[in-house]
């Protein structure tokens, strides 16, 4: 049987870099099948104790967290505004890990970042290496993208040296799937 892995990136934007980021990572998988989400498909309130509370796990929160128990890995491109996550993200993260604190199942994950910056998204990057673990996540693969307008075409990476760092963390995450 294959293995399956999930690609998204984490922002709610039409256009978003990240997502595109994701699912060229996904394209550059040899051996593994892969969807792509959008969590604009995954709307929900702001998280709070009192909502939980009141109305219980919104729709939307038991579909995303159902959809993760379906994959064997994942593919992860963050969004980084103001040096974190994006709020969108967070949100579904924090309602997500309510129903099943172990978000990433303990399974393998590919961690990414891009921006239209030089930094690459390398403080939000950091912030999910660290979080990420006690999330479920079982072993995680990184890689940052900067300057997304300069070195993503196309939809592909034109950068040599990129791109070839790209496609060894995407084999690196693939082996680890085994």
């Amino acid at each position: 049987m294959n293995k399956r892995i999930l690609a998204f990136a984490g922002s709610t934007s039409s256009t978003s870099i990240n997502k595109k980021l994701a699912t060229f990572a996904a394209e550059n998988l040899s051996k593994t099948e892969f969807d792509v989400a959008d969590l604009r498909d995954y709307d929900m309130p702001i998280y709070s104790e009192d909502e939980e509370n009141e109305n219980g796990f919104p729709s939307n929160a038991d579909k995303f967290s159902s959809l993760l128990d379906k994959y064997d890995g994942f593919i992860l491109s963050l969004a980084e505004h103001n040096g974190s996550y994006a709020a969108a993200f967070k949100n579904i993260f924090d309602w997500s890990s309510r129903i099943n604190v172990k978000v990433f199942r303990n399974k393998p994950l590919l961690l990414m970042a891009t921006s239209p910056g030089a930094r690459g998204g390398q403080s939000v990057l950091q912030d999910g290496m660290s979080k990420f673990p006690h999330l479920g996540a079982e072993s995680i693969v990184s890689f940052s993208l900067p300057s997304f307008g300069e070195n993503f075409k196309d939809g592909k990476i034109i950068d040599e040296d990129l791109l070839e760092q790209l496609q060894t963390a995407v084999k690196n995450f693939e082996e680890s799937l085994s």
